[in-house]
C-alpha cells in the first residue's frame, strides 16, 4: 500500500534529503515550508519528474492554525498519511544565555518545543494502526552546547522527552515514535548561528574525522519510517560520527 510522509522544514538540509529520498522510497511526501516557496517548489519538481508524488504545505509549526492546515494538506494526497518527520527547527546566533533575550528564548522555544509537539500531537490524532513519528533531535540535547546555543540544546532535550513519552502513550496504537539525534552536518543552519563553517571545524573533532552530510541523516530517518523498524519504538539514534 502507497503511503504519505508529511515531513516538517522539508524543503533544506536534513528536510530536503529526507523528502527526496522517502520518495524514491515508494513514499508519497507532504513538504512543509515557511517562507523559501522556491526551494518547497523544487523538491517537489524533483520528485515528480522521477515518477513520484508530493505537494508542499506552507505553515508555520509553531501556529496551531498553521498546523491543522498543514495536516489536512498532507491528507490530500492519493495515499493515506502514515508518518511525520518531526524535522522544523531554528537557531540563533551563537551567545552565553546570560546574554540571551526573551524574544530569543521565546522564538527558539516555540518553533523547536511548541512547533514540534504540536505536530506530534496531530500526528497522534490522525495516524492508523502502523504509523510512525520521527522527531529530528540534535546530539546537543547530551551535550549541551555552552556558549553558542544553549537555549536550542534545552528544546531538542525536550524532544528526547516527548519521544520517549509518546512512544509509551501511542504503543499500544501500534504507532512507532522514535528521533535521531544527528551530529554536526552540513547544512545551512549553522549560518544562522553567524558561523557558516562551523559544520568543518566542529566535525573534525568526530572519531570519524569529518562532519555528517544530510543524506546520512535522511537514511535514518527512512529506515525508522520503514517497516525494517517495526519493533523499533522509543529509541534515540544518534547519528553524529561518534561523537
Amino acid at each position: 500500500m502507497n503511503k504519505t510522509v508529511l515531513i516538517t522544514g522539508g524543503a533544506r538540509g536534513i528536510g530536503r534529503a529526507t523528502s527526496l529520498l522517502a520518495a524514491r522510497d515508494g513514499w508519497q511526501v507532504c513538504v512543509n515550508f515557511i517562507n523559501d516557496a522556491k526551494a518547497a517548489d523544487e523538491v517537489v519538481s524533483q520528485i515528480r519528474d522521477a515518477g513520484g508524488e508530493a505537494i508542499t504545505a506552507r505553515g508555520d509549526v509553531s501556529c496551531e492554525e498553521d498546523v491543522l492546515s498543514i495536516f489536512d494538506q498532507a491528507q490530500k494526497l492519493s495515499a493515506p498519511l502514515f508518518a511525520l518527520v518531526n524535522n522544523a527547527g531554528i537557531v540563533a546566533p551563537a551567545s552565553s544565555l546570560a546574554s540571551m533575550s526573551i524574544e530569543r528564548l521565546r522564538n527558539i522555544f516555540d518553533v523547536n518545543i511548541l512547533g514540534t509537539f504540536l505536530c506530534a500531537r496531530e500526528a497522534a490524532r490522525r495516524l492508523p494502526d502502523g504509523g510512525c513519528i520521527v522527531n529530528v533531535s540534535s546530539l546537543a540535547s547530551r551535550f549541551g552546547s555552552p556558549g553558542e546555543y544553549v537555549d536550542y540544546a534545552a528544546a531538542k532535550g525536550a524532544v528526547d522527552v516527548l519521544t520517549l513519552g509518546l512512544s509509551k502513550e501511542l504503543g499500544p496504537k501500534n504507532i512507532r515514535v522514535n528521533a535521531v539525534r544527528p551530529g554536526v552536518i552540513e547544512t545551512e543552519i549553522h549560518a544562522s548561528s553567524g558561523d557558516p563553517n562551523r559544520y568543518e571545524r566542529i566535525g573534525q573533532t568526530a572519531p570519524l574525522g569529518r562532519h555528517g552530510m544530510p543524506n546520512e541523516i535522511a537514511e535514518a530517518i527512512v529506515w525508522l519510517m520503514s517497516d525494517k523498524a517495526s519493533y523499533t519504538t522509543g529509541a534515540l539514534l544518534d547519528v553524529a560520527g561518534g561523537r
